[in-house]
C-alpha cells in the first residue's frame, strides 16, 4: 500500500465513532466531532469550525436522518437533487434536524452564501 491516503480515507468512519457522529446544517456532510474541530467542515470554511466548540455546535447536528456516500458529486443525480454537486466527495446526511441560530443565517446571508434548508423543510433561502 503507497503512503499516499486514498480519497475514500475521509469519508469513512468507523463503526464505533457513528455516536460521535454531527452533520452539517449548512452542507449535511457527515464527520465526527473530533474531525469537525480538527478539520473544519470541508465545504463550509466560512463557518469557522475548526477549533472552535461553540460553531461546532450551533451549525452542527447529531441529529439526522439516512445517509448517502457521494463518491463523484458531480456526476451523481442523486448529489444534483440534493444540491450537493459542488461540495466534496464524503458522507452526507438526506435530512438534519436542528436549524442554524438567526445571527449565523444572518452572517450568512450579509456574505451572499446561499442557504439550502437541509432539515426537510421544501423553502429554500436566498
Amino acid at each position: 500500500m503507497s503512503s499516499q491516503e486514498s480519497p475514500l480515507a475521509n469519508m469513512y468512519i468507523p463503526n464505533n465513532q457513528w455516536r460521535y457522529a454531527r452533520a452539517c446544517m449548512v452542507c449535511s456532510i457527515i464527520m465526527t466531532l473530533s474531525d469537525f474541530r480538527s478539520r473544519g467542515c470541508p465545504n463550509c470554511p466560512f463557518l469557522d469550525m475548526k477549533g472552535s466548540s461553540e460553531a461546532i455546535e450551533n451549525c452542527t447536528s447529531s441529529q439526522f436522518n439516512d445517509v448517502h456516500l457521494v463518491v463523484q458529486p458531480q456526476i451523481s443525480w442523486t448529489s444534483k437533487w440534493m444540491r450537493l454537486k459542488d461540495f466534496v466527495p464524503g458522507i452526507y446526511a438526506i435530512k438534519v434536524n436542528g436549524s442554524l441560530p438567526d445571527d449565523v443565517k444572518q452572517s450568512l446571508l450579509d456574505d451572499n452564501h446561499a442557504i439550502v434548508p437541509r432539515d426537510g423543510s421544501a423553502q429554500d433561502i436566498d
